[in-house]
């Protein structure tokens, strides 16, 4: 069996498919196998003992028993790296049972009915990612999912960082923690009360967008899982009359297109968007040089969902010039001058109006002495734009005026501010170099922070999906730009929407508040929103002070020294045992970094990430009487 072994992987690594950085790679080797791969079929059939071994004879023809092939390279001794030796030696196991073979749950396909939080293979990891795999039994799922202790609170406004005595649904939120488990924290509080999600997710590129931001080389289907658990409970804080934004580029569009089908029904989705956020494209690009993404745009009721009805673009608003207590308008001819409402083709909006001789009264009641008027031009009889009825019911206030023109007069009314709303934005705004990139740079100075997008762009889907009073959410908040762009439309239409955003890596979270300081308070280059404020608080880390410490962690020494802590501190998986690590404490050190950091975070209780508020009175967490106060107000608001 071991000469077999051996002749078996020395036959593979021909197979440059197969071999990833001198590494054989087995679930590709089973994948090929299952498929009946030809070219690896081929190779096979070149080895003597591995044919007779895997093929069997028919009638003169060769048949793969491809179950055996995969039984046999599935066996824990085909391939066994150092960190699977390790980890079968140090026993992580339940019921006997090792953790690769446990049967709590079937992921019998890839996004339902489990929990990932991302997650790489060794094969396809660029970096080091916050996120992790993690396939967890209900009663697991139900706990990790469980809302999580609110601390660190401070408010933000003008006047600099203040102490948080009290907070409430008025407050503009920045959270820092994971997104996933925020979002079912906050569940309770504001599901159902959300306007408008714009989220700016990994785009799964595998290209040159993966520069200081979130990972953007997933495997496809972890990257299907990862998404799909969001905007599932995404849905749940929509409002019956909402919408939801996702920004994408082609990588995942069909894909993400087919899944957001799913969660909000096909039926619910509006349009896809295409912007032109780049307009020099890219200079290395192989076959199209893509100078545009897209955003998918869905209703939670396409039924009960409306649009405003707003100018986005800025010659058309201009036009707009004239301005009311219920906004902006202009003067427009209430006669309707085209062959298709011609007198004869809309009779019912054939009638006079009468207009008295100051041109102050006007009615669709007979007056003596009054201007009778109806409408007509040089070129025939045409039509009033609304019928007789429609027309009383809008002679209201100063809704319609009357003018000379000579010796005609012409009755005009009030045309609110609107714009056909088209599905290609090629607006120079929405250059994401100049009002992304530049934007940031003037607020807060150069920064490694790649990509944030044009603000204009999220203005203009703030303007067109939302109200005075409505809430905001964005749980990839990045740079914060649609906090931002939320506190900007307040101060250009003096209204008071909220926003929620969510953000867990350290560098964007500093990179967001130092932002919204900025725009609250102004810069030389960009005058001040002034009214602005937001409350910063996280989620209060248990198990997560560990995996920041051991991604952090450049040695070995580093890491034992944290191992030789979360045995006294953290909350360690119910299925290894310490003492047996330390048994095997000389073959730790043998392992690659990576491999002792993979390890370390796999032994963590992931459902303690973050202390549950069901825990908040345990002293063990030593949580200030303050933090309790506030926790308890923000949570009794559900």
């Amino acid at each position: 069996m071991q000469n077999l072994l051996h002749d078996l992987m020395r036959l593979l690594e021909q197979d440059d498919r197969l071999v990833v950085e001198g590494q054989l790679l087995k679930n590709k080797i089973v994948e090929l196998a299952l498929g009946m791969d030809s070219g690896l079929i081929r190779l096979l059939l070149t080895h003597k003992g591995i044919r007779r071994h895997f093929f069997t004879d028919i009638d003169g023809v060769l048949v793969f028993d491809k179950i055996k092939f995969q039984q046999f390279v599935s066996n824990k001794d085909f391939l066994p790296d150092s960190y699977t030796t390790f980890k079968n030696k140090i026993g992580l196991t339940a019921d006997g049972r090792y953790l690769t073979d446990s049967k709590e749950v079937v992921l019998a396909w890839p996004y339902k009915d489990c929990v990932l939080e991302g997650g790489q293979t060794k094969e396809d990891a660029k970096r080091n990612e916050i996120f992790w795999n993690e396939t967890l039994a209900p009663d697991q799922i139900d706990r990790l999912l469980s809302p999580k202790v609110l601390t660190n609170f401070k408010r933000y406004d003008r006047g600099g960082e203040h102490k948080v005595s009290t907070i409430s649904l008025d407050d503009n939120l920045v959270i820092k923690g994971n997104n996933l488990l925020a979002l079912h924290t906050l569940k309770g509080v504001y599901a159902g009360q959300v306007k408008l999600i714009y989220i700016d997710p990994p785009y799964n590129t595998d290209g040159d967008d993966n520069v200081f931001s979130y990972n953007n080389t997933f495997n496809h289907s972890t990257w299907l899982v990862f998404i799909k658990n969001r905007l599932t409970i995404a849905k749940e804080f929509l409002s019956n009359d909402g919408f939801i934004v996702i920004a994408i580029d082609h990588a995942e569009l069909f894909y993400l297109g087919v899944l957001a089908d799913e969660v909000f029904g096909r039926d619910n989705r509006i349009s896809i968007v295409t912007v032109e956020h780049n307009p020099k494209g890219r200079n290395q690009a192989e076959f199209f040089s893509a100078n545009s993404e897209f955003m998918l745009v869905y209703a939670k009721n396409k039924f009960l969902a409306e649009f405003n009805s707003v100018a986005i673009n800025e010659s058309v608003k201009a036009l707009f010039n004239e301005f009311d207590e219920e906004g902006s308008y202009r003067w427009e001819p209430f006669i309707r001058a085209r062959t298709v409402w011609s007198r004869e083709n809309k009779p019912n909006n054939w009638y006079p109006i009468y207009v008295s001789k100051d041109l102050k009264h006007i009615t669709s009641e007979p007056c003596i002495d009054y201007y009778e008027i109806y409408p007509t031009t040089s070129s025939g009889e045409f039509s009033w734009k609304k019928i007789k009825q429609s027309f009383n019911d809008l002679n209201k206030g100063d809704y319609f005026k009357a003018t000379r023109d000579g010796d005609k007069i012409v009755l005009l009314h009030k045309y609110r501010e609107q714009q056909v709303l088209k599905n290609v934005w090629t607006d120079k705004r929405y250059h994401s170099e100049f009002n992304g990139t530049n934007l940031l740079k003037k607020l807060i100075g150069k920064t490694k922070f790649s990509y944030p997008k044009s603000i204009y762009a999220v203005i203009d889907v703030i303007k067109i999906m939302t109200n005075s009073d409505d809430l905001v959410m964005d749980f990839f908040a990045g740079s914060s730009t649609t906090a931002h762009a939320v506190l900007q439309v307040n101060k250009d239409d003096k209204s008071d929407r909220k926003f929620i955003c969510i953000e867990q890596l350290d560098e964007h979270v500093d990179v967001s508040i130092r932002r919204l300081k900025a725009a609250i308070k102004g810069t030389s280059d960009i005058p001040s929103i002034e009214e602005g404020a937001f409350v910063y608080c996280e989620l209060l880390r248990a198990n997560q002070i560990f995996v920041d410490r051991i991604q952090a962690a450049k040695a070995t020494e580093v890491l034992q020294a944290i191992w030789s802590e979360m045995q006294d501190r953290a909350f360690l998986s119910y299925k290894i045992d310490p003492k047996t690590i330390d048994l095997n404490s000389a073959e730790f050190n043998t392992l690659s970094l990576e491999d002792q950091q993979r390890f370390l975070i796999e032994v963590l209780d992931k459902n303690m990430l973050y202390v549950p508020l069901s825990e908040m009175d345990d002293e063990t967490y030593g949580i200030s009487i303050e933090d309790k106060k506030l926790n308890r107000q923000f949570f009794s608001q559900r």
